[in-house]
């Protein structure tokens, strides 16, 4: 009897193929994060080309003799981008694996995620081969952005969540708010790959596109706005979604005054351009994850 009982706490202790899953999402999705952060870095620092060839650095794994701060981050943005890649592959294995206990939209999600990340392998080594071409690189980051979106929404749809049946058109606002950050994000990123501000304070070229993401501040800004405003109005409201609504509006804040400060000091101190690219990031991720829970929230509704 003491036997089957011990079976028995075993059988209730081992964690189930959902959540595991789950957690390794969200791991994934941090090693993301920090690889886009490393990623700009990179850029700012002019380190794109420190790594002469792809996929080795001078040729080996670690270039020992060769580094220095630049090297270092060309190749260390790299082994993120290997250590994610890899990460992902197991998470195709484990969704297919796991296949009969879990959603099955899953398995189908996480090789979408791992269509992604080949794709954006493909751009990484073209950037260096195209010697930093400024659609390819900004097609690297559209790119690494969606793949971070993908597994939000996955890590988000997996989170245990009963919603309060009050989300309502927040859903559709938090969405579209998702797609304005997500399309500053692209305007941000032409900017930084052709250096449109320098050459825009500097011979006047380039200010097309400049102007373009000083727009687009309007849109994006007046989308999340939108979102904090409503979720401070709608009573009854998941605490979550406040919680993500307040947070979304204090990234904005934040942002803005980022985005100031890069402009008046023309680029020049890199980790306020990095701070500002990683804070953009950490606003997209915010709607996306309000996104989801309002549209579960949304489905309550719907199917009640």
């Amino acid at each position: 009897m003491t036997e089957s009982v011990l079976q028995q706490d075993r059988s209730n202790s081992a964690i189930a193929p959902v959540d595991i899953i789950r957690r390794l999402v969200w791991k994934i999705a941090i090693a993301t994060f920090l690889l886009m952060a490393v990623g700009s870095a990179t850029r700012v620092m002019n380190a794109g080309l420190a790594c002469p060839d792809w996929p080795l650095c001078y040729g080996q794994l670690v270039p020992s003799q060769q580094m220095n701060l630049q090297v270092f981050l060309e190749w260390f943005h790299r082994l993120d981008a290997a250590l994610v890649g890899i990460s992902t592959i197991v998470l195709v294995g484990l969704s297919w694996w796991y296949r009969q206990q879990i959603p099955k939209w899953l398995p189908w999600a996480s090789l979408f995620a791992l269509f992604l990340i080949i794709f954006q392998g493909i751009l990484g080594g073209l950037t260096v081969t195209q010697l930093l071409r400024f659609d390819i690189v900004t097609a690297h980051l559209g790119t690494a952005l969606l793949f971070f979106v993908t597994l939000l929404v996955i890590g988000t749809s997996l989170l245990p969540y009963k919603g309060t049946n009050t989300a309502k058109k927040l859903a559709w606002i938090s969405l579209v708010a998702a797609f304005l950050i997500y399309f500053q994000s692209l305007l941000g990123a032409l900017v930084g790959s052709q250096w449109a501000l320098h050459q825009c304070l500097s011979d006047s070229s380039l200010c097309t596109v400049m102007n373009n993401h000083i727009a687009g501040v309007v849109p994006a800004t007046l989308g999340v706005l939108a979102v904090v405003i409503m979720s401070w109005r709608t009573a009854g409201l998941h605490p979550n979604l406040r919680f993500l609504a307040n947070i979304s509006g204090a990234l904005l804040v934040c942002q803005i005054a980022l985005g100031v400060a890069t402009f008046r000091l023309r680029l020049q101190v890199e980790p306020l351009t990095v701070s500002h690219q990683a804070i953009g990031a950490a606003l997209l991720a915010t709607l996306v994850i309000f996104s989801v829970l309002a549209w579960r929230d949304r489905q309550l509704v719907a199917n009640g």
